[in-house]
């Protein structure tokens, strides 16, 4: 078994250019091993993401090779009209001429009440018609009452992307598994994103490391962490993004389903995780987007999480975050203006997490 899905958001990069020379290969393994579902959104990397994908994929295998997701930036939609011009530029961008699968990007209570304002769903039961999208669905970020409520309006989706990994499966605020279990009760297939939290499932502190080292010592954490959702039946595809052919080499590997003994493993890994973690950031860095003094807030709070799992490396971590900061924001030149949070799908306290790192980083 195995269930992985090749996400485009997170991909090499230098600065603002697509390292072709190491994301090709990458491509090439994926397929190779049998892999087929390609996932970007209108919005990744500015653009960047669709491109690659034409680049590398649509422009070097036949079309019945491979599955290509993709995402309407309904937030940003001001008519109906809207919802196509956007689908056009995306259908350009990547080089074809339907979808495989097309979805809404990023409902929660605010966008969702866009997307009934603009009627997007009955978008995309006409896409659907059309042929233009083979299947039609949505990307969450609430609360299991709101999945509910949606999929009780729109049962005419087919699939659900949610966030889901071990370390918030049981979480108050992501509610992995009561989204899950309600996607699965409408009978809606799921499709998975952060399956290891943007990288913090991959580097875990020494304490998750020596209990993961249980289920299998030759294996990564993160490929524990992708065991773990292509462990649930009802999930069809699990999204990673990449940085090396080795890792999707890895990830690439047959697995069978958790036993209930390695599932306590990991929730023993979780704990563990949870107590040296600062801050949930995945990285995803809608944040930093919308930041009016540039404050490069995923790649602090990964500084300021290494703080709180070694603090006695504070003579690396604390030069490391003054060389960002001679070309971006620091914490300290944080004005409070609550765009951050605003656009942060994990809903962090961000303003507060600042302000704490800027005592320690700063201090």
């Amino acid at each position: 078994m195995n269930k992985l899905g090749f996400g485009f958001l997170r991909f090499p990069m230098d600065g603002d250019r697509v390292r072709y020379d190491i994301l090709t290969p990458m491509v090439d393994a994926f397929f190779a091993a049998g892999g087929t579902y390609i996932d970007t959104a209108y919005p990744y990397l500015n653009g960047k993401s669709e491109e690659a994908v034409r680049e590398t994929v649509v422009k070097r295998y036949p079309r019945d090779r491979y599955l290509i997701a993709n995402k309407l930036p309904g937030y940003d939609v001001k008519t109906y009209e809207d919802c196509y011009a956007y689908f056009e530029e995306s259908l350009k961008r990547c080089g074809v001429d339907y979808f495989d699968v097309y979805m809404l990007h990023w409902l929660d209570q605010k966008h969702y009440a866009l997307a009934e304002k603009y009627d997007e769903f009955r978008f995309l039961r006409e896409l659907k018609a059309s042929g233009k999208a083979k299947r039609i669905g949505f990307s969450f970020h609430d609360t299991a009452e709101l999945l509910d409520e949606i999929l009780t309006k729109h049962p005419e989706v087919d699939c659900v992307l949610l966030q889901i990994n071990y370390l918030d499966w049981e979480s108050e605020g992501v509610q992995s598994r009561r989204c899950y279990e309600t996607a699965v009760r409408h009978g809606k297939s799921v499709i998975v994103m952060e399956p290891v939290k943007g990288g913090t499932l991959a580097r875990v502190p020494e304490k998750a490391a020596q209990i993961l080292k249980a289920l299998d010592p030759e294996r990564s954490p993160a490929f524990h962490a992708l065991r773990f959702v292509q462990s649930l039946p009802h999930v069809e595809v699990v999204l990673s993004g990449m940085a090396a052919v080795e890792q999707m080499e890895e990830n690439l590997l047959q697995v069978e389903p958790m036993t209930e003994q390695e599932l306590e493993l990991l929730r023993q890994a979780a704990e563990a995780i949870s107590e040296a973690t600062a801050v949930a950031c995945t990285g995803c860095g809608y944040c930093v987007k919308h930041c009016p003094k540039n404050i490069a807030i995923p790649e602090y709070f990964r500084l300021y999480n290494e703080n709180r799992q070694m603090p006695r490396h504070a003579w690396k971590q604390k030069p490391a975050y003054h060389e960002i900061a001679r070309e971006r924001g620091k914490a300290s030149d944080c004005i409070s203006c609550g765009a951050c949070e605003k656009k942060c799908p994990q809903k962090l306290p961000i303003r507060e997490h600042l302000a704490a790192l800027k005592e320690v980083m700063e201090g």
